[in-house]
């Protein structure tokens, strides 16, 4: 919840149209290459990956 807020209340601040739909496509670019590096420690992890 604290993280909704937070990029709400950034994004308001912006006043120009491009800066926010550019920096919204990063965010979301960002977001989903967290998820994919998060899958793939898991999935690593839960086949028995030997981390040395």
């Amino acid at each position: 919840m604290l993280m909704k807020e937070l990029y709400l209340e950034a994004f308001k601040s912006i006043s120009s149209n491009f800066a926010k739909s550019y920096l919204k496509i990063l965010s979301y670019l960002f977001l989903a290459s967290y998820l994919m590096v998060v899958f793939a420690f898991i999935f690593r992890a839960s086949t028995g990956f030997a981390f040395d």
